[in-house]
């Protein structure tokens, strides 16, 4: 971490230094400070990496109470007064817990000091004042961008990330000024923030932008396709999920104005942040491990079993589903094909961690009463349990509809836990399939299959306790491969960190240098070469 406080400490004295790029992330979640899925941990790893490059980067979310409580030397050093129509609120600065990141946290208790999750009632309802909630905090980030907030202080590019961030690149067409270059990232074009038209003068939005060619959506304000139409550049977080999304199929209704933006449209696979998942120090783990040396793991799984009431067999396959609970995680085949398969496989057992439909988890809840010892079911999410489960497994169940990245086979891989998927998205960028006992791929790192069926879920699981029974040294072969790649952000963030080159137009070559540098790392030769050496080829301001 001395590396990343030392980017810090540079980032605090730059002000308006012009040797340096300035950028300004904006999520409405970011680990540690708060988090319910993967946008958190992208939104938490990928400004760690930006910032080894030598880029000022600076976060801004909303001030929920878990973020404030987290935040490291917060301070208040700004009134942004009315936002919106009878909305005010205050800037908090902090630093981010562990990295020493700056963040600024947009304090307006009416609107984030809830109980629930940042974007749901206790009671799994969405708040019914999310547009305004999420318009708070683009206007924010909108003034802080164009230095209306912190004197010395004004972004190069703006980097915002999911639908709650949308609003941000029209906000900033909309000023007037010399603005700041924006990069929109979809994380799920299934998520998309759609509203009610009469909003608008509520957000501050003009009526001209109620139209088809600008926010309008089949009736509906859309902060989703606010971000993808007045974005500079347009990313999702995986090379095949970019041209998924141009299909009807994984469009959810804007893949005609994805195929319009196709030209600024760019797939880069996500990392994840492989400091806070390393099983050699991972500090939720009873036992360490490596590639090297898998006795700890071992260790894992049968404190994991002891734990969970599962027979204590060190030789049983333990399969792990750790995921929302969920249709488009395939939740729903899951459970209605788990019987079947826990039949079939008197041997396999089944340990799941999550949370979601209530239907969904009442079902799975039921179901692990009729097989004690071989099926562990616990609802909710624990950050420190689910390192656990990744470390115990043999395999991870991590089937989907439609995936735009995923990060639980990157974490189960960097476990050595064997990854089962469905070839979308992500997903089909970061698991080679196996093949079959009798026809073996070298280089493989999981299992894979095309539909999003029972039939196929359970003809993967099926080649997979084959090759886990019968053959075990290619087991161990397979294991090894898994635990040798990198998911890590070196590359991806050099992918970005060439766009906000390009889109600020600043001509930086001793950045330049270390984006190219850090992209073409030996280390990093896992990674998928479009993702990150393909965009610094082409793209003139690298």
């Amino acid at each position: 971490m001395a590396e990343l406080a030392d980017a810090a400490a540079r980032q605090a004295r730059c002000g308006e230094d012009e040797s340096t790029l300035h950028q300004l992330l904006v999520a409405s979640e970011i680990f540690p400070l708060a988090k319910t899925g993967g946008l958190a941990d992208v939104c938490g790893a990928l400004p760690k990496a930006i910032a080894r490059l030598g880029i000022d980067v600076r976060l801004i979310m909303p001030a929920y109470p878990e973020a404030l409580e987290r935040l490291v030397a917060p301070r208040q050093v700004a009134d942004l007064a009315e936002l919106l129509p009878g909305v005010s609120a205050h800037l908090i600065a902090g630093s981010m817990p562990g990295s020493g990141l700056p963040v600024w946290l947009v304090d307006c208790p009416g609107l984030f000091d809830r109980p629930g999750t940042p974007y749901q009632d206790p009671s799994g309802c969405d708040w019914e004042d999310n547009a305004q909630r999420f318009g708070v905090l683009c206007h924010a980030a909108t003034r802080v961008a164009l230095g209306q907030a912190i004197p010395g202080w004004r972004a190069d590019v703006v980097h915002a990330h999911d639908w709650h961030a949308g609003l941000v690149p029209l906000l900033l067409l909309l000023s007037g000024q010399h603005r700041p270059r924006t990069i929109f990232t979809v994380h799920n074009a299934a998520f998309q923030g759609n509203f009610p038209l009469d909003r608008a003068e509520l957000l501050g939005l003009p009526q001209e932008t109620m139209t088809p060619d600008g926010i309008e959506f089949y009736g509906q304000l859309s902060f989703l396709k606010a971000g993808v139409r007045y974005a500079d550049k347009v990313t999702t977080v995986s090379p095949t999920y970019a041209n998924e999304i141009c299909t009807s199929e994984f469009g959810f209704g804007m893949e005609g104005l994805f195929r319009a933006r196709r030209a600024d449209l760019v797939g880069i696979l996500n990392g994840i942040d492989a400091e806070q998942w390393d099983p050699r120090t991972d500090p939720y783990l009873s036992h360490h491990y490596s590639r090297d040396d898998l006795r700890g793991k071992q260790s894992c799984k049968a404190d994991a079993q002891r734990h969970l009431y599962l027979n204590v067999d060190a030789s049983t396959p333990l399969t792990v589903f750790i995921s929302r609970l969920t249709s488009q995680k395939m939740a729903d085949v899951v459970l209605e094909r788990l019987p079947h398969m826990l039949a079939r496989h008197p041997r396999l057992q089944f340990a799941l961690h999550g949370c979601g439909e209530r239907k969904l988890e009442a079902g799975f809840t039921s179901m692990a009463t009729h097989f004690p010892g071989r099926a562990s079911v616990q609802i909710g999410y624990d950050e420190a349990h689910a390192h656990c489960l990744h470390a115990a497994g043999d395999i991870l169940l991590h089937g989907s509809r439609f995936e735009p990245c995923g990060l639980a086979q990157m974490y189960a891989m960097r476990y050595g836990t064997v990854p089962i998927v469905r070839r979308v998205g992500g997903l089909a960028d970061s698991v080679r399939d196996a093949g079959t006992r009798d026809r073996p791929a070298p280089d493989a790192t999981g299992f894979l299959f095309d539909d999003a069926t029972g039939e196929a879920l359970e003809s993967a699981l099926s080649r997979c306790l084959v090759l886990y029974e019968t053959r075990p040294k290619r087991w161990s072969e397979l294991r090894e491969l898994t635990m040798s790649g990198d998911f890590g952000w070196a590359r991806s963030a050099a992918s970005y960190a060439c766009i906000y080159l390009e889109l600020s137009g600043k001509r930086l070559p001793a950045l330049a240098s270390r984006v190219s540098a850090y992209a073409e790392r030996p280390d990093m030769r896992s990674q998928p070469k479009q993702c990150g050496a393909g965009l610094l080829q082409t793209n003139q301001s690298c």
